[in-house]
């Protein structure tokens, strides 16, 4: 099935195309651009998401589904409305022999008026990754939404088992758009900052309404009748009743007001770690606050062959693992490790790497040992 570009091609459009492709103005940026992203909703009206939905259907192949998105160019290019109206079937190359590597799957708008690529349509494309010992995601093409990130294993085909497609090998990109005026469903994006003071957003992850004040994302609480404004209620009607006193809002308990405080958003994760050579990991698990602290253990065990330290506790650095982007800290620092027979200190830097730099004298890292590595920090 085509990927149907909206007001694109010269020679001009369907009438089919433009029903599809009409997505009111979406969300903005600023003035004159606006978000990329994928129209909300499914058919049962159960998932945030359905739109271009991406699943394996064969060891290096998936299958795309239909949906509608939003495709900005540079600010005066504008943004390309598209529609994929049926399922499309993506071909992902084997693996690199010695190197897993990382694919990104876009889609993709071409415009020779402003790209010079001689070409007029709008594309599902698989941007291939550079096969490296920790692979990375290639940069998004320009006129491009990213939807799905894959990781290709070493010496992955068909003959091999091909690409681990509900085994964490694939992870969703897509990020949700709405008209301008309406609340949008939180989908990957509930950090990205709003366009204006007064726009709304439906939080899943912290299951609240959230309003931009203009420099953050403020919880919105919603209760029956709403706030009472200052000195209209000395005594409240109901828990859970709200009222605004002095400059600060109070929520009645039942016997009293009491100062309202908005919860703590909160984000975890247990996955993106990566050990390094001579350590296998066993667990991962981080948690981050939208004020930007965060907190983190790491546990790995001794694959390779034992190491000793000296009387004075020295040892050569040893490189443990990589913590993923987003969950690094903004100084480099030490932080503890112990495997429950020592301990010693590793050195967490900003591009994520903890290294162990010492360890209790006399002792040893011995092969099966689980290390535990844990820290405290300030994101960037």
């Amino acid at each position: 099935m085509p990927v149907r570009p909206g007001w694109l091609l010269p020679s001009g459009q369907t009438r089919q195309t433009t029903r599809l492709t009409h997505l009111g103005a979406g969300t903005p940026v600023d003035p004159l651009v606006s978000r990329s992203g994928v129209l909300p909703g499914s058919t049962d009206g159960k998932y945030r998401v359905s739109g271009l939905t991406m699943t394996g259907n064969g060891p290096m192949t998936a299958t795309v589904n239909p949906g509608r998105a939003l495709v900005q160019g540079r600010p005066e290019q504008g943004a390309y409305p598209v529609a994929l109206d049926g399922t499309t079937v993506l071909a992902f190359g084997d693996g690199d022999p010695l190197h897993p590597r990382i694919d990104l799957v876009v889609l993709r708008v071409y415009d020779d008026e402003f790209d010079s690529l001689t070409r007029h349509e709008a594309v599902l494309e698989i941007v291939v990754g550079q096969p490296k010992a920790t692979p990375a995601a290639p940069p998004a093409p320009a006129a491009s939404l990213p939807l799905f990130t894959v990781r290709v294993k070493a010496g992955a085909s068909a003959g091999t088992g091909g690409i681990a497609w509900t085994g964490g090998d694939l992870t969703d990109l897509r990020t949700t758009i709405t008209g301008v005026g309406g609340i949008l469903p939180v989908y990957n994006n509930a950090g990205v900052p709003g366009s204006y003071p007064g726009q709304y957003q439906d939080n899943d992850i912290a299951h609240h309404l959230q309003r931009w004040s203009g420099t953050g994302w403020v919880a919105y609480p919603k209760e029956i009748g709403g706030i009472a404004p200052q000195g209209a209620l000395s005594v409240g009607g109901y828990t859970g009743q709200y009222r605004e006193h002095n400059g600060v809002l109070q929520r009645w308990n039942g016997t009293g007001w009491a100062a309202y405080h908005p919860p703590v958003e909160a984000e975890t994760t247990t996955t993106g770690a990566v050990a390094l050579a001579g350590w296998t990991l066993v667990s991962y698990e981080a948690r981050r606050t939208r004020s930007g602290l965060c907190g983190m253990q790491v546990t790995l065990t001794r694959s390779g062959p034992q190491i000793d330290a000296n009387s004075a506790g020295n040892i050569n650095d040893e490189p443990l693992c990589t913590l993923p982007p987003g969950w690094r800290p903004s100084l480099s620092m030490d932080v503890t490790a112990s495997d429950g027979f020592g301990d010693g200190s590793a050195w967490l830097s900003t591009g994520g790497q903890v290294t162990l730099r010492t360890w209790v004298s006399n002792g040893a890292l011995v092969p099966g040992r689980h290390v535990r590595v844990s820290a405290t920090y300030i994101l960037p």
